[in-house]
């Protein structure tokens, strides 16, 4: 295996990364200020939704899958951002424990799934095992194939029980993914998220492709569909999942309490600090 500084070495270099920027798909992207002009309306009905989970509750689970870099940290930050943090959780789980590798594997998963009137938000999920664990030989093809006859199954149960499950699978180009990565090297803020296994990833591009095909095909059923969105432009691919998931939900719109703010009873006060304590001087 090449050693992480040579693999990274053989990223676009920042000349290769305008000239990408110069074709036409770059052309068409969506531009920030169009972006948040289109996604603030969205992010009021994703208020309404929560509100209405909360009213009913519901117990709404989204899993975000799909590629290295294809984007899946930005449309679940872009989701969870107007909401209330103790009712929305985002579970991104690390690689399993000893013990948990001799547990049921759907079994640590269960443990995050949403209450009544809660939201779960998987950046990556249960479907490592399709992917990542299958590509990079985290297990076996025993362990696959008895990974794809029984989440349809898994998730019928989900379901059956009155939970709200959507699946989206993020699509990005092998160009666009190269990319992506070398924009994570030339970031230090951006750098942590390139590890070992990203880098050894990028020359099984179509072994993913391979994978994914195979896991769709098993696990896309009437209970549980797939939703593919494409991610080469990721504002636009946010809007679009964003958009897909709202449509599919029932008409939201719940009672609002409304709050009374009587005046106050006198002048307003000042923070007044009677012991050794002061805040620190702010900055110049």
């Amino acid at each position: 295996m090449p050693s992480k500084k040579t693999a990274v070495a053989k990223m676009g270099t920042k000349d290769d990364k305008k000239a990408h920027k110069k074709g036409d798909k770059n052309e068409s992207r969506l531009g920030r200020k169009e972006y948040e002009e289109q996604l603030a309306p969205l992010h009021l009905e994703l208020d309404r939704v929560a509100r209405w989970v909360q009213h009913h509750g519901k117990r709404l689970v989204v899993l975000i899958e799909g590629r290295d870099t294809a984007g899946k940290g930005g449309v679940i930050s872009a989701i969870s951002h107007p909401l209330n943090p103790r009712q929305c959780q985002v579970v991104a789980l690390s690689k399993p424990s000893e013990d948990e590798r001799t547990q049921w594997y759907f079994q640590r998963y269960v443990s995050h799934l949403p209450a009544g009137g809660h939201i779960a938000l998987f950046d990556r999920s249960w479907y490592n095992r399709a992917g990542v664990e299958r590509v990079m030989g985290f297990c076996s093809d025993t362990d696959v194939k008895r990974f794809l006859a029984q989440v349809p199954l898994f998730e019928k149960l989900l379901v059956d029980d009155g939970i709200l499950l959507f699946k989206y699978w993020l699509t990005v180009d092998q160009a666009e993914q190269e990319q992506r990565f070398a924009e994570r090297r030339d970031d230090p803020l951006k750098r942590w998220k390139l590890s070992p296994i990203d880098l050894q990833a990028r020359e099984k591009y179509e072994d993913y492709g391979k994978a994914r095909d195979a896991m769709l095909r098993a696990t896309h059923t009437e209970h549980a569909p797939w939703t593919l969105v494409d991610f080469n432009d990721q504002r636009r691919g946010r809007l679009t999942l964003i958009r897909h998931l709202l449509d599919q939900l029932p008409d939201c719109d719940v009672p609002e309490q409304t709050v009374e703010f009587p005046p106050l009873s006198g002048k307003p006060r000042k923070e007044v600090f009677r012991g050794p304590l002061r805040p620190i001087p702010g900055v110049a």
